[in-house]
């Protein structure tokens, strides 16, 4: 009984995400796994040989398929090292110029890099599996099959240099992380909000004293996922209220209030935590903000004096405004988790419509607005946010705007340079005019109306 415990305790959800996000960012398991395929393809090909369709038998004898599958393995070892090598180094240099929060987010779990590298470690083996069975007799099958494996080796390497050169642009990380952070807005916001709803989230928790806190205990570590279902089921299985101290994305250390539960009875401690995963460092299962965190720290990189890369700040501006406006479009009241009946039962902090403006705008603010790009370029994306987004939404901008023009007016002393940077345009420095979206534009007419009107 007592191990059937302990191991339901190892195996808990906060390990099994733990496990599941260890495997989506390790590049070493595809190939490891290619190995493994390795074991059972060779003697699989062997057996079935006869059973094999072939039109016409390998034109070379012992020496040529010797050479050939020499010939295979020294290539797809070099294609092997020099992929890893280049690698390493294309990751070191995306990290420092954009931010080392790409690295375990975006790199290391690009599907495309790790099953070509499986290719090139399957087809390596299978190449020194059929050398070392070579001996008087040709395989042609065999050895065809290596063939193969090498020209689709060939070009996996050609496709994967192509592909690692547009993966490591500022336009195209920007665009991944957003892509990600839009998956999270939408799973943990799935109601659009509506012109009553608030600009912050839910009022956080009772208002009475706990009756239990619940202290972490362990190594520091970074909250990055939470079981809500399985909270929500606890806290009715115990009759009691459950506040989760900490924010997803908050660092927590040793003797800090993890939990604080409100009622009679309570579960225990060691299935609460279970339901709370941590790590070293945040991620983007569902931390909502820390999609705005990393293209916030590119924007900011690229604006640093060592750096000076306004153009790249507007690119990753142009994520932050999709993301903001996915955001502000949608109800953020989801701290307070209610039951059925609805009753309270789960605290669960989020970030306020305030959070998501304030991490948006004030530091590109702070270290950009003395560029006419940045100035421009915030200016078009508050204007268009105060017209697209419900009105609940628009005092947070509101202020965030003018915090931007007092700001201006201090950096710029000529008129003419001040009018220059409180133009709003979509291209940072490209058009004279912020533009009137089509969104915005009056709808067209239904096509049956307009063809009705057609002479016949």
């Amino acid at each position: 009984m007592i191990r059937l415990v302990v191991r339901g305790t190892k195996m808990g959800w906060n390990r099994l995400f733990s496990l599941r996000s260890y495997i989506k960012s390790s590049l070493w398991l595809v190939p490891f796994v290619a190995l493994l395929l390795y074991v059972a393809a060779i003697r699989l090909v062997y057996f079935f040989e006869q059973w094999l369709i072939w039109l016409e038998p390998w034109p070379w004898g012992v020496a040529g398929s010797q050479r050939l599958l020499e010939t295979i393995i020294t290539m797809t070892l070099t294609f092997v090292v020099f992929t890893f090598g280049s690698l390493l180094v294309a990751i070191q240099v995306a990290g420092g110029q954009l931010t080392p929060r790409i690295i375990a987010t975006t790199l290391l779990r690009d599907n495309a890099i790790r099953f070509t590298v499986g290719l090139f470690i399957f087809t390596l083996l299978f190449a020194t599996g059929a050398l070392a069975r070579l001996e008087t007799d040709v395989h042609h099958k065999v050895v065809a099959i290596a063939g193969l494996l090498g020209f689709l080796s060939i070009a996996g390497f050609l496709y994967l240099i192509d592909y690692a050169a547009r993966l490591l642009r500022p336009v195209s990380i920007v665009a991944r992380v957003s892509d990600e952070g839009r998956k999270v807005i939408e799973r943990l916001y799935p109601i659009l909000a509506t012109e009553e709803s608030g600009s912050g989230a839910d009022s956080v928790g009772p208002k009475d004293s706990p009756d239990k806190i619940v202290l972490y205990k362990g190594r520091p570590a970074i909250i990055v996922a939470v079981n809500r279902n399985a909270l929500l089921a606890e806290a009715e299985r115990s009759h009691c209220v459950i506040e989760l101290v900490p924010r997803i994305g908050d660092f927590i250390a040793s003797d800090e209030p993890l939990f604080l539960l409100y009622g009679d009875r309570f579960p225990k401690e060691a299935t609460l935590k279970t339901m709370i995963a941590f790590g070293q460092e945040r991620s983007l299962e569902q931390d909502v903000t820390f999609a705005f965190r990393i293209i916030v720290d590119i924007a900011i990189k690229a604006l640093s004096k060592a750096i000076n890369d306004p153009t790249t700040a507007v690119l990753a501006i142009d994520q932050l405004q999709r993301l903001l406006c996915l955001v502000g479009k949608r109800s953020l009241r989801g701290e307070r988790i209610r039951n059925r009946s609805g009753e309270l039962k789960v605290v669960c902090r989020m970030p306020s419509w305030d959070d998501f403006v304030k991490l948006t705008f004030s530091e590109i603010r702070l270290y950009g607005a003395e560029n006419f790009q940045i100035a421009r370029r915030l200016h078009a994306v508050l204007e268009y946010c105060l017209q697209v987004l419900p009105a609940a939404r628009r005092p947070a901008l509101e202020q965030e705007l003018e915090l931007l023009d007092r700001q201006l007016q201090e950096l710029f002393r000529f008129p003419e340079d001040l009018e220059l940077a409180k133009t709003a345009d979509t291209q940072g420095l490209g058009s004279a005019k912020f533009p009137a979206r089509r969104a915005l534009a009056p709808v067209d007419p239904p096509i049956e109306t307009s063809l009705s009107h057609r002479v016949p």
